[in-house]
């Protein structure tokens, strides 16, 4: 058995995802589950709102992408870059799961730069804000400036809410 049992019912193939068996859905319920950093930020703080905020911080164009950037975390867990970088297969079936959910919903085939930066942009502000002190560098952030407004942690009931707010604002921009 390759395919898991998503909120909505469907069976989601891992070795072969399509893109009718993507859901916002099951996006929305895993994102707004899902913690970043592996749960060790000081609150609480899910991907979906990593992403409903990523989006408000790009140009309008990019919203729908950056918002849903993260969306194969919904299906296959939020894992750590240093983790990741030590999963070959894993970051295979990432791309393949990218790829049905780009196709899903009309979005480039590659991560656009703008939505990269804001990635970046996020991760400086949520060092920041939500993890522990660290006088370590992250070379990953090199000139990057976090955001001036502090993040504020949400409950997942909230991030799910904000999220899908998101999504249908930005389908009617």
């Amino acid at each position: 058995m390759t395919w898991l049992l998503t909120h909505s019912g469907q069976h989601f193939d891992l070795v072969d995802p399509q893109p009718e068996m993507i859901s916002v859905i099951d996006i929305v319920k895993g994102l707004s589950r899902e913690s970043r950093f592996a749960g060790q930020t000081r609150y609480y703080y899910t991907v979906a709102q990593h992403c409903a905020i990523a989006s408000t911080i790009v140009a309008p164009e990019y919203a729908f992408e950056a918002l849903m950037h993260d969306a194969s975390e919904a299906y296959l867990k939020d894992i750590p870059r240093p983790l990741k970088q030590l999963l070959p297969d894993y970051r295979r079936i990432e791309q393949r799961v990218e790829s049905a959910i780009r196709a899903r919903f009309g979005l480039p085939e590659e991560q656009s730069p703008e939505v990269t930066e804001a990635d970046r942009i996020m991760l400086a502000t949520e060092r920041r804000d939500l993890m522990p002190e660290d006088a370590a560098d992250w070379p990953v952030l090199a000139g990057i400036r976090p955001l001036d407004k502090r993040l504020v942690a949400i409950n997942s009931n909230r991030a799910e809410s904000l999220f899908m707010e998101r999504f249908l604002e930005v389908l009617t921009q």
